[in-house]
């Protein structure tokens, strides 16, 4: 008996031996690693399938269970438990063989105070537990905020920063009400009931409800026009017209009363593609592309899983869900049921046979496959230029993962370290890191030593297969040796720029090492240098700046910085701060009256001057 044989025995008999409850198993590694985690109706009958003999699976399930060395199992009280519990752990492990399920706090939401005297609109990432309403998420923060926009056109919805009631009346109205493109809250013409009404409708529009807005508007012209109220009517005729080219520039599939989301998922060999069309009064408002690399499972446990994830996150969901691909019954039921409870109401989910359902589903099955192609096309693209760039450097290994810094700073201090992070050539914005400098801020060499030794004080992200570092010999020098103290083997190589700033070459201790001639790399390598530097002297403007506008602050006396930074935050700037009386400047903690009355003086004295 092959020890593969062996193993699959022994795993199959502690499989027969579970119980018949719904649950999650935990599938490890010989290294006790996770790999894999799903759930299940009945816990023995979906574990032992992995290890029958002679039972077919495909390619991805099979490198999941030959890997797979032993695994644990945790009972749940029914299906819908033990898929929350999934997700749950998915989340926390980030299993190798699991679909990737995307943090909530990544995705743009429409977020509207509407319980406030004068509710605000706004894109932001994340939902927060507050009085708050969220609609979407959006697929990126482009879509959201071109909606953002046309609301703000549509309805005359202020895009400046006062606060209302706090600034109305303090301020001569700006152009955009004198042009008719902003309601003119500031002017103290508008209740607060008027305004909560015109949210009303926004918040009809944000809910797939095109046409009740368009209804809504159509009657207050026409009432309006009746009542010899003309630049009320053509406000509301050029409402109108914004809503419609909003609505145009979609792509109509159905009537203007279909709600529906289409789902499709296109697999092969070297990835998957799930992708969503959200349709909204007839016509597709959004979309999402979902891309699963070859060793992610896309069975229906997995899908269900991560369907059942995404519908999580968004606020409104239609009372139908078309579905381009075959689902056992189990998965089927328990995605329905998930997604209406979540809901509050019953949502169908279906699979169309024929019809306009059908060439939809189709539709969104061949954007998938596009999508996924040109997925599978750029990581061709981008394999070459690693292994290319691997061979130039001489280096063992193709490196996956690359770590470029670079420092900046201003004058003798606010010395900045930056680090981005490409993974399989491209930019991972949540591995970027950025390091205050505390040692020698004018000399780079130690600058640059103290950043990557901070660094590797982390194992979290995982250590790179290459460092790139902005700058020459005395740059590399000065990190490989940090490396060598440390017993760490990464390869380190410099950025050389030429006269222009511009990328000239690579570089070690002993030359430059040409990458003129090589396109794909030379392209690699400057968007890599370009990105370290543009992130290094954001984050280091963002930090000068707050510092002086604390230090104006902290020259009155009896302002220190904590004092500062709580003036800062209420107020939002050293303009704001400049314009307010004493009895507004005495509503922030702790600042007393004695305190009011220096900054007053202070301001007063800087206007004489």
């Amino acid at each position: 008996m092959t020890e593969t044989q062996s193993k699959r025995e022994r795993l199959l008999d502690r499989a027969n031996r579970l119980p018949l409850s719904p649950g999650v198993y935990i599938m490890k590694d010989r290294t006790g690693k996770i790999i894999y985690i799903g759930k299940s109706k009945v816990l023995k009958q979906r574990v032992s399938s992995y290890f029958q003999e002679g039972a077919r699976h495909n390619l991805k399930t099979q490198r999941m269970t030959e890997t797979a060395e032993t695994f644990d199992y945790i009972l749940c009280d029914n299906e819908i438990e033990a898929l929350t519990l999934e997700n749950r752990l998915i989340k926390l492990h980030q299993p190798k063989f699991n679909i990737k399920l995307k943090d909530s706090k990544t995705y743009p939401y429409i977020r509207i105070t509407d319980r406030a005297a004068f509710p605000q609109i706004s894109v932001v990432r994340g939902r927060k537990a507050d009085d708050a309403r969220y609609f979407g998420p959006y697929s990126g923060s482009g879509p959201a905020y071109a909606i953002l926009h046309t609301i703000q056109k549509t309805f005359g919805i202020p895009s400046c920063r006062k606060e209302f009631p706090r600034d109305i009346g303090k301020e001569r109205p700006c152009l955009y009400y004198q042009l008719g493109q902003c309601y003119g809250i500031c002017t103290g013409k508008v209740t607060s009931e008027e305004y909560k009404a015109l949210f009303g409708d926004i918040i009809s529009l944000l809910r797939g409800g095109y046409t009740d807005v368009r209804s809504s508007l159509t009657e207050k012209m026409s009432y309006a026009s009746d009542n010899l109220m003309f630049e009320a009517a053509a406000l509301y005729r050029d409402r109108i017209a914004a809503l419609e080219k909003l609505w145009q520039r979609q792509k109509v599939v159905g009537s203007p009363e279909t709600e529906q989301d289409a789902v499709a998922l296109y697999t092969d060999d070297l990835c998957s593609c799930l992708t969503v069309f959200y349709i909204r009064s007839g016509s597709v408002t959004d979309s999402e592309h979902f891309i699963f690399p070859a060793e992610q499972l896309t069975d229906g446990e997995s899908i269900v899983s991560f369907l059942c994830d995404l519908y999580t996150k968004r606020e409104y969901i239609p009372k139908e869900i078309l579905i381009n691909l075959k689902l056992e019954d189990e998965y089927a039921d328990m995605l329905t049921e998930f997604i209406s409870q979540k809901a509050g109401y019953r949502v169908k989910l279906r699979r169309p046979e024929r019809g306009e359902a059908r060439a939809l589903c189709e539709l969104v099955y061949e954007n998938a496959k596009e999508y996924a192609s040109q997925y599978q096309t750029d990581t061709e693209r981008d394999s070459k230029v690693l292994i290319r760039l691997a061979q130039i450097l001489a280096l063992e290994v193709v490196p996956q993962r690359i770590e470029a810094y670079d420092i900046s700073n201003i004058g003798a201090e606010h010395t900045t370290a930056g680090m981005v992070t490409a993974v399989d050539a491209r930019f991972r914005k949540s591995d970027y890191r950025i390091f205050n400098i505390r040692g020698a801020a004018r000399d780079d060499y130690a600058a640059m030593r103290e950043a990557v030794s901070r660094r590797l004080e982390h194992s979290e992200p995982p250590f790179p297969d290459l460092i790139l570092v902005d700058g020459g010999r005395g740059h590399v020098a000065a990190v490989r040796s940090l490396l060598a103290e440390k017993g760490v083997t990464i390869p380190v190589f410099g950025m050389v720029k030429d006269e222009y700033h511009k990328t000239r070459a690579l570089s070690d201790e002993h030359g430059d090492i040409s990458i003129a001639r090589e396109q794909s790399v030379f392209q690699f390598i400057y968007k890599l240098q370009e990105e370290v530097h543009r992130f290094t002297v954001s984050r280091m403007s963002a930090a000068k700046s707050r510092t002086l506008k604390h230090t104006s602050l902290e020259d009155i006396a009896g302002i220190g910085p904590a004092k500062a930074k709580r003036l800062l935050r209420h107020f939002g700037s050293i303009a704001r701060i400049r314009e307010a009386d004493t009895v507004r400047l005495c509503e922030v903690g702790g600042i007393t009256q004695a305190n009011a009355e220096a900054i007053r003086n202070y301001f007063s004295g800087m206007d004489k001057e």
